[in-house]
């Protein structure tokens, strides 16, 4: 497995990418598979862009030889350059539980350490314990804020965070 980044010219991928996982994972995400696909090319091309070039985002995948087995995004907070955040984790039902997940949260975190964050923090999805597991194991906890999904109030996603400065 190898761990790399998005490159700019890759939008399609980071759709497609984006689709596998709400279609993979549907209940582990703050939107829709039909919400992301009536998405237009302007909107992907803008997000691929954001993760690429800004400085502030980006995103790992996880792939073996061609195939992408996962996939995360690295975010510095909207509102204090203090916070970052770590979004969009999915790793392929496929490839679960063999350490895929772990080695795309340490590339967050090895590109957090050249960032001046004083915290990281994530949502989790509450009914999904593997996850919830993996970031206790990686220093997160719990803040006690939860909230429900908008399209599923049945589910609650947790947030999570640790203090910053490895």
């Amino acid at each position: 497995m190898q761990i790399r980044t998005l490159q700019f010219h890759e939008v399609k991928l980071h759709r497609s990418l984006r689709l596998r996982a709400l279609r993979d994972a549907p209940d582990s995400f703050g939107e829709t598979l039909a919400e992301a696909e009536l998405r237009p090319l302007e909107y992907w091309q803008e997000q691929t862009r954001t993760v690429t070039e800004s400085g502030s985002h980006i995103m790992f995948l996880a792939c073996q030889h061609n195939t992408v087995q996962g996939s995360t995004y690295g975010l510095t907070d909207h509102d204090c350059l203090r916070i970052g955040r770590i979004g969009g984790m999915w790793v392929d039902s496929r490839w679960r539980r063999q350490g895929i997940g772990r080695a795309l949260l340490e590339a967050v975190l090895a590109w957090a350490n050249g960032r001046n964050f004083t915290t990281l923090g994530l949502w989790a999805p509450a009914h999904c314990p593997a996850a919830v597991s993996l970031y206790r194991k990686l220093g997160f906890r719990e803040t006690g804020n939860q909230r429900s999904l908008p399209y599923n109030p049945a589910l609650n996603i947790l947030e999570m965070e640790c203090d910053w400065k490895r």
